[in-house]
């Protein structure tokens, strides 16, 4: 199963949503939560390229963007294959 990373903030309804798609997939994520900001958030900045918005879900180290980007990828029928499944 591929390593699953999601940059997160508290009250996020995009987060939910892919934390919910993932979750469906039965795949175990790390989640980081930067609703505080600190180390985390930068880590995040530094990865996505500078994207600020929530979440940030990266597989096995490849960024995929957001909630939006992984539910696409889902119905292309690329995820799974992502996530080793």
């Amino acid at each position: 199963m591929a390593k699953v990373e999601i940059y997160t903030k508290a009250w996020c309804g995009y987060c939910a949503r892919a934390k919910a798609l993932l979750n469906d997939k039965g795949v175990a994520f790390e989640e980081y939560d930067v609703t505080m900001g600190g180390p985390k958030r930068q880590e995040m900045l530094d990865r996505a390229n500078g994207g600020t918005t929530v979440p940030q879900i990266f597989i096995d180290g490849r960024h995929i963007g957001g909630s939006d980007d992984l539910a696409a990828l889902d119905r292309q029928g690329e995820l799974d294959a992502l996530l080793g499944a």
